[in-house]
């Protein structure tokens, strides 16, 4: 029974940060192209921007307005193949990635009790309440050192998003394929935002979401995605009038486990305050 609770921490703590916060760009960001082909990204003959290079620069901006900010409140909702996991709560990234949220998970091969649990992230650890004391203790602490060596690719890639990231990123990765087109106006949660979207590879997302993952890793990494059956994903965006990243939905087409995460962000500049529990009432993840 332990094992398995400690299980689902994981894989809930785990998916949860993958829908949120997955995406670190890479490539080089002046010019909006680094990782992938641009073409057709050339200004037209009168020296207007061409669509792609519009809407490059607006996501730009939106990248550099939203990385600033430094915090937001985010919820959202991750669908794992049978596993659907629904979270809650705010983040700050000023100083590496400070969370607290509540989640809650239904579903998939461990289950889930349906009840909230709560979440803490700082840059080292995660701590997760799984609602009933485990040994006396009501935390598990999950070290990212810990977890890299345990999960291996996985786990490298989860301390490298905790280290790296923010809602930015998301914005980041397209920027640097050079794959994207502006969808259109939409409202979203009483909102008006442009839609923007655009589909990378296995390959290329490995690659564009990791900073400081080595190079074995990757290539572990996008072994495990083609193991099941993932080709591709595609990353929508919609950002407001005032270049604020509003919502952000992420699939993949995994044969194995379909995933399908969105994530609306609100409340920029909320504050946020996250004290790790007590060693006294944490159990530690080995």
């Amino acid at each position: 029974m332990r094992t398995t609770r400690i299980a689902v921490a994981v894989a809930a703590g785990v998916v949860m940060m993958a829908g949120l916060t997955a995406c670190n760009g890479g490539g080089d960001k002046s010019n909006g192209t680094g990782g992938g082909s641009a073409s057709g990204g050339s200004n037209d003959a009168a020296g207007a921007k061409s669509p792609l290079d519009a809407a490059l620069a607006s996501l730009k901006a939106a990248s550099q307005q939203t990385n600033g900010k430094n915090s937001a409140k985010v919820e959202g909702t991750t669908k794992n193949g049978a596993m659907t996991q629904t979270m809650k709560g705010a983040m700050d990234w000023a100083s590496g990635m400070h969370m607290s949220v509540d989640i809650t998970q239904a579903g998939g091969p461990m289950g889930g009790s349906g009840k909230p649990m709560k979440a803490l992230y700082t840059p080292d650890a995660m701590y997760m309440n799984m609602g009933m004391p485990m040994g006396g203790k009501n935390w598990i602490k999950y070290d990212y050192d810990v977890m890299a060596k345990k999960m291996g690719a996985a786990g490298a890639l989860m301390k490298d998003m905790m280290n790296n990231n923010n809602p930015g990123r998301s914005v980041d990765l397209l920027i640097a394929s050079g794959k994207v087109k502006e969808v259109g106006k939409e409202d979203v949660r009483g909102v008006q935002a442009t839609h923007y979207s655009g589909t990378l590879s296995v390959s290329e997302l490995t690659r564009m979401q990791t900073k400081n993952v080595s190079e074995a890793d990757l290539k572990a990494l996008e072994k495990q995605l083609h193991a099941t059956g993932a080709k591709n994903e595609t990353i929508d965006l919609w950002v407001s009038s005032d270049n604020l990243l509003v919502k952000k939905r992420e699939q993949m087409d995994s044969k194995a486990s379909p995933y399908d995460s969105t994530v609306y962000y609100s409340d920029y500049g909320t504050k946020v305050s996250v004290t790790p529990p007590p060693a006294s009432d944490t159990t530690e993840y080995k």
